[in-house]
């Protein structure tokens, strides 16, 4: 509370300063001496006008009250200085509510209604006295009577309310206000019936048997002074004059009152105004969704027919407590939350009281469901205040009580601020003060009666406030869910009853666990751990449950963590990453929840954990590029002499770079271009360390290595674009060293292509390391190695047109740079031909490329949805683009080039296709190769055939970076983009 320097301790008491009273207007002085408040006789109410929460506010609207009242201020000033209850209760509501203060000035005799001993009317008195007004004022006189009516009654909760923050009245229950703002509500729906009943039936019919059923805040009777109120209609008989009242109603209640909402009845706007209650239950048995059975949570008879309302509450409670077995009930669930979460701009989400982070809608969300899970088994929780609901869990054990003291102190802080905004100028909102706005935060801080404490000031109290109970919400939030959930699985007793077995299993199946038994196993094993281990993790899981339950496989989440936990008991750096780095423990789940790939790596290559954390210039998981990657990995293998240490050396590196590659590509930090180029690097590295090491093993002592080798990298090797599930597609080529006859040469070198080939392709734990050598010559008959000049005149006789077509994607990877680079001089003659190629060639091309679509699609396969050879997937794209390099390299230099997607950029340069074809196409080898990568991140090993709808497919799209885990959208959304590609495909290829 805002405080005023005490008057002298000794003499007769003098009047303060303008400044000493907080008054900053220039026209302050001159208003008190307007009023006459100038003397001794005064000077009490002058400071007990300075404790008002914006004094300035008050005086200016005492000056305008005396002037309207006129020869009757005096009684009015008279009042004032000996009712110290009036006094409190007038300066409080003025300098707390410009609203109030218009209401006042325009209707200067409801003073009155504050002087004395004023006590709130029950709600049976708020319903008789509205509904006579409005008997008595049937026809035009209706709204502005009982619109004075009800801001009369209005003000006199206000005012008691806001009157500790001047005078030493008793401060309001929140629990109080909001019931008394429900009542009234419900008082002005039953007068807004009256009036429409008048209206519609007039004297020559009966009036309807209609019900108001009151939904959301009202229904819960925790009303905001401002807000909507949801209503439903249900009627004995839905014919056309019932509709019509009910439309009068909330037009007449929406003028005079308060803002009407229909929208949460059965089939929102679009659907019937007014329903029978067979009807509402027909829809909700057949038709509703799970977020309107948690709407229904909080219906309550407000208005007209009591037995109806009743009668239509009584048939769809069963109803409410049945929905968590709804199929479609987790699902729901999840996307209401993240529904809450988007609604609310950036830019103002730390100033949402209601629906920002660690806010309101948090703690509504997070009881309502809790509700819903639990209520059909006890009895206790069906009630529709989140207060009482808090008090319920708590006591049940379904939360520690603890806990539900914490979170229901801070709801109804939140609460609190929210209605002293809302009384500010009587508007609805919910939205904070600036953080540099400091005269409109110290006036909430006043009016919210924040008091000093000895280190700050009011102003610095709310901000410190605010903070607390923000992070308490956001943090109970969490353990909300969970913590009742260690506690039944033996972790440290908190409060006195815990949640029985069949309880937590519901509570995990309502989060998102399928099979909540072995989460519960889980959770028992891993805060079973002695010693510090346990107390940390039983401290995390909370949190790290609860981000799981937003990833598409929260369940397989929870057994990787696990293994990783149980795998890394012996590091004491992990738990106190995870404690102490939260965005590195976020991260975690999300990558855990999501993909089957990355968790078996991460338990061999555990340090890339450390790097999910924020460096100074981005994500240290970004820190180290490809290049740096590859040197680091064929060092490492160089440094020893037996070829098997080698390659484990350099697997070992490829594994930490996997999981690099990984989580980057999963957390969203890398493209589908920079996953290919990187994985494409890590290739290299290990087909060099590998070459590298086996040519040293079978190096002779005292003479140079009978041959040069180099290792050419053909198809998506070649092109830099491979995927997670890629096979190394190569060819090997070698030249005798000086003295060393041909066939010595090539023989020699075939020992060293047979065991580079052997040793990468050795069994392991660890995702393949296939060489594929069949796009040689003449296949798996062909010699694995030959000589340059072999593969020279073997390409000028014997090519076909596939082997050309593959020597498009050519290019040196490993082994002796001269002699690879000769080599694609070499090749350059056939696939880049002088003239281009013949109708014939072409002929050919389109002839395999038909072959390879009708035999090479896996039986059972859906061609619509095969990423590789599918409609409008890798294979059409590709060979577009090869055809198109065939046709024109001769003519345009820059389609020398192993890329798809760089030879697309070349070819809308050139004009070869119109840009949106191009873009077509570019857009469908994009799509179709991050969800194939997104495929083996989520199922843990190579695939191309997209799922059915279903969790797996939900995984898939988040980890092909799709903006929620929706699979059918993103299903759509490439059947879309493949479409279009196959028609540009027909185009060019086929024709």
């Amino acid at each position: 509370m805002f405080e005023v320097p005490a008057g002298p301790a000794t003499g007769r008491p003098t009047v303060p300063s303008v400044g000493r009273l907080g008054l900053v207007d220039a026209n302050a002085r001159a208003s008190l001496e307007q009023l006459g408040w100038v003397t001794n006789a005064h000077v009490e109410m002058l400071w007990a006008l300075s404790r008002a929460p914006d004094a300035d506010a008050a005086l200016r609207a005492l000056v305008w009250l005396s002037e309207v009242l006129g020869p009757d201020w005096d009684e009015l000033a008279a009042a004032l200085r000996v009712d110290v209850g009036l006094r409190g209760r007038l300066f409080a509501v003025l300098g707390s509510s410009l609203g109030f203060g218009d209401h006042l000035v325009a209707h200067p005799d409801s003073w009155r209604l504050l002087a004395g001993s004023v006590t709130l009317p029950s709600a049976t008195e708020l319903r008789a006295r509205l509904v006579a007004c409005a008997q008595e004022n049937l026809g035009a006189a209706a709204g502005p009577a009982l619109r004075r009516r009800y801001r009369d009654e209005l003000l006199v909760l206000a005012a008691l309310d806001v009157a500790s923050t001047v005078e030493n009245e008793p401060v309001l229950e929140f629990a109080t206000v909001g019931r008394h703002l429900s009542d009234l509500a419900d008082a002005a729906l039953q007068a807004a019936l009256t009036v429409a009943v008048a209206t519609v039936c007039g004297d020559e019919q009966p009036a309807p048997r209609l019900a108001v059923i009151a939904m959301g805040k009202c229904g819960a009777r925790e009303l905001n002074y401002v807000s909507d109120v949801d209503i439903i209609f249900v009627a004995e008989q839905a014919d056309a004059v019932t509709t019509r009242v009910a439309g009068e109603l909330m037009r007449f209640a929406t003028e005079t009152f308060f803002e009407t909402d229909a929208a949460l009845r059965p089939e929102g706007k679009a659907g019937q105004l007014v329903r029978t209650l067979d009807s509402h239950v027909a829809y909700y048995r057949r038709w509703a969704k799970t977020w309107e059975f948690q709407a229904l949570l909080k219906a309550r008879p407000a208005a007209g027919d009591a037995e109806l309302g009743r009668d239509y509450v009584e048939a769809l409670m069963p109803m409410v407590w049945k929905a968590r077995e709804r199929d479609d009930f987790v699902t729901d669930v999840q996307a209401m939350r993240r529904r809450v979460v988007e609604l609310v701009p950036a830019d103002v989400r730390g100033r949402e009281l209601k629906l920002g982070t660690g806010g309101l809608r948090d703690v509504e969300f997070a009881v309502q469901l809790l509700q819903l899970v639990h209520g059909r088994n006890d009895e206790a929780l069906q009630v529709a205040s989140t207060v009482e609901a808090l008090h319920e869990l708590g006591a049940g054990g379904y939360i520690g009580r603890d806990d539900a003291a914490n979170l229901t102190a801070s709801y109804e802080f939140l609460r609190l601020l929210e209605h002293r905004l809302q009384l500010q100028r009587l508007k609805r909102t919910h939205l904070l003060p600036a953080p540099d706005d400091v005269e409109a935060l110290r006036w909430l801080a006043r009016a919210a009666h924040i008091r000093p404490d000895g280190n700050h000031d009011a102003l610095g109290v709310l901000r410190q406030e605010l903070k607390r109970n923000s992070m308490r919400v956001s943090r109970l939030h969490a353990k909300l869910f969970y913590q009742p959930l260690l506690e039944s699985v033996g972790g440290s007793m908190e409060f006195p009853s815990r949640l029985s077995a069949e309880a937590a299993q519901r509570q995990l199946a309502a989060l998102g666990y399928q099979a909540p038994g072995s989460a519960l196993t889980h959770l028992a094993a891993l805060t079973s751990a002695g010693g510090r281990r346990g107390r940390v993790q039983t401290v995390l899981l909370p949190t790290l449950l609860d981000w799981l339950s937003d990833t598409p496989d929260p369940d397989g989440g929870l057994l990787s963590y696990r293994k990783l936990s149980e795998a890394l008991a012996d590091q004491r750096w992990f738990l106190a990453t995870l404690r102490d780095e939260s965005a590195v423990a976020k991260r975690l789940m999300r990558v855990l929840g999501t993909s089957a790939y990355v968790p078996e790596l991460l338990i061999w290559a555990p340090e890339v954990i450390q790097s999910y954390a924020d460096g100074p210039t981005g994500p240290k998981l970004l820190d180290t590029g490809p290049d740096g990657v590859a040197k680091s990995l064929v060092a490492a293998a160089g440094r020893h002499a037996d070829p098997v240490r080698a390659i484990a050396a350099a697997r070992s590196l490829r594994r930490r770079e996997l999981a690099r590659i990984a989580s980057a590509d999963l957390l969203g930090m890398l493209d589908v271009r920079g996953v290919c180029r990187a994985l494409t690097a890590v290739w290299v590295a290990v087909l060099q360390a590998a070459l590298d090491a086996v040519v040293r093993a079978h190096a002779p002592k005292d003479a140079p290595v009978p041959a040069r080798i180099a290792v050419i990298g053909m198809g998506r090797l070649g092109g830099a674009e491979l995927g997670y599930g890629s096979d190394a597609d190569v060819m090997f080529v070698c030249e005798a060293t000086d003295g060393v006859e041909d066939l010595v040469a090539v023989k020699w070198a075939t020992l060293i292509a047979e065991q580079v080939r052997t040793l990468l392709g050795a069994p392991s734990s660890d995702p393949p390391l296939e060489v594929d050598t069949n796009l040689r010559p003449e296949g798996r008959n062909g010699p694995l190695v030959r000589t340059l000049a072999s593969y020279q005149a073997y390409y000028r006789q014997w090519a076909q047109a596939w082997e050309v077509q593959a020597l498009l994607r050519a290019h040196r990877v490993a082994g002796d740079f001269d002699l690879g680079r000769r080599f694609l001089l070499m090749v350059d003659a056939f696939r880049y031909p002088a003239d281009g190629i013949s109708a014939q060639t072409v002929q050919e091309i389109r002839r395999i490329k038909a072959r390879v679509d009708a035999e090479r699609l896996p039986r059972g396969a859906d061609p619509n949805t095969h990423t590789k050879l599918g409609r409008g997937g890798l294979a059409d794209v590709e060979w577009t683009v090869q055809l198109l390099q065939l046709r024109h390299a001769h003519e345009v230099p820059g389609l020398h080039n192993t890329s798809t997607l760089e030879c697309l950029d070349v070819i809308e340069g050139a004009g070869l296709l119109e840009a949106e074809q191009v873009s077509k196409l570019r857009w469908a080898w994009l799509t179709a190769t991050a969800s194939r990568n997104a495929l083996v991140l989520v199922k843990g090993r190579p695939t191309d055939q997209l799922p059915g709808p279903g969790r797996f497919l939900n995984a898939v799209a988040v980890a092909a970076g799709w903006s929620d885990d929706d699979g059918g959208a993103f299903l759509d959304n490439y059947l879309r983009v493949t479409r279009r590609a196959k028609a540009v495909v027909r185009e060019v290829f086929d024709t």
